[in-house]
């Protein structure tokens, strides 16, 4: 376990460690309930008149043995808490990034709180989102409010397995979906008729699986925000994931790494040092050439040769021959270079 995880540990566990390490010590609230419960019978004792020196006197040992406990744990607390930001720093070296204010300008500022704005709506905190743009000033088109309004209604209607609004969604935009060859109309459509035709989907049996409607919800939310022209993910949950995950820092010693050696990266849509992602967020091309290894672009595209074997346009210069001919790197069949195809993925 990294350090910071094992101070982390530590600092969970305090609630049923002492500070000497025995196991079982009161917690702060048991402290100080049993503290209460003993100013209560003290109370009632002066009420009913059977008080006396003595119990006054127990109560005073009462309060210091409570405080004591609480003052314990509460040093554990802050030792514990120091020590998991020396390991944080330990762990950590690299400072993050500081830059100039990006959002000065007016159109820059409304930019930054309609995405927020947006974040809030697309996950579902409609109440927060109410607020923010109430008190930002933000202008939200009152039709996108009631799309995301309309998303989380269908989603909660599959998480209680009810795909009936789901269904009606897609019937209604069926020529979208089918543009996409989105399967989200036939894996929903067929969970119903596995009973009474089991024999013709048993093939397809993990498609009639009740937990399907769970696949179903992130399927659908993408195609939903799909039709209204937005990404996949919500935005500012990758900035926080990838940002958040150490990319930040990464890129900010990349970039010391290039002003010391007096160098400038010249790619303003690549990056020079390999970023770590979750799963989820990670993007590449559809096509990297056989030959170069390298990722298909607009400006070297994947070319189909006339046996059906696809490289790179750069490859496909590479290896021809005088008189544009170009023998597959995968069969022995010859092609001409103006043959091929550009093939679009």
């Amino acid at each position: 376990m990294d350090g910071p995880l094992k101070e982390l540990a530590k600092l969970e566990k305090l609630t049923s460690d002492s500070p000497s390490g025995k196991r079982n010590a009161p917690c702060i609230t048991d402290s100080l309930d049993s503290l209460l419960q003993s100013l209560r019978e003290v109370k009632d004792r002066l009420r009913a008149g059977t008080a006396t020196e003595e119990t006054l006197s127990i109560l005073s040992k009462t309060v210091e043995a409570r405080k004591k406990e609480i003052d314990d744990r509460q040093k554990d607390v802050y030792n514990s808490l120091a020590r998991y930001g020396k390991a944080l720093d330990k762990r950590f070296s690299t400072p993050l990034p500081s830059y100039q204010p990006l959002f000065r300008s007016p159109e820059a500022k409304a930019a930054l709180e309609r995405t927020i704005a947006l974040h809030f709506l697309r996950s579902g905190q409609f109440n927060t989102a109410e607020t923010f743009i109430e008190e930002s000033g933000v202008e939200i088109d009152p039709r996108m409010r009631d799309h995301f309004v309309d998303l989380h209604r269908i989603v909660l209607a599959l998480k209680h397995q009810d795909i009936g609004p789901a269904l009606e969604w897609t019937e209604s935009h069926r020529e979208f979906l089918q543009s996409r060859s989105s399967s989200l109309e036939f894996r929903a459509h067929l969970p119903p008729f596995y009973h009474t035709h089991g024999t013709e989907i048993s093939p397809y049996a993990d498609l009639a699986d009740p937990s399907l409607h769970f696949d179903l919800e992130p399927i659908f939310a993408t195609e939903y925000c799909a039709s209204l022209g937005m990404s996949r993910q919500v935005p500012l949950r990758v900035v926080g994931d990838i940002g958040g995950g150490g990319a930040l820092a990464r890129i900010e010693k990349g970039r010391k790494v290039m002003r010391e050696r007096k160098s400038e990266w010249s790619q303003a849509d690549e990056l020079p040092i390999e970023i770590p992602l979750h799963a989820e967020n990670r993007y590449h091309s559809i096509f990297a050439c056989p030959v170069s290894k390298e990722q298909s672009t607009e400006q070297n595209p994947p070319m189909r040769m006339s046996c059906g074997h696809v490289i790179t346009k750069d490859s496909l210069q590479k290896l021809s021959k005088p008189g544009g001919r170009v023998k597959c790197p995968y069969c022995p069949v010859e092609s001409q270079v103006p043959s091929a195809l550009r093939v679009h993925f």
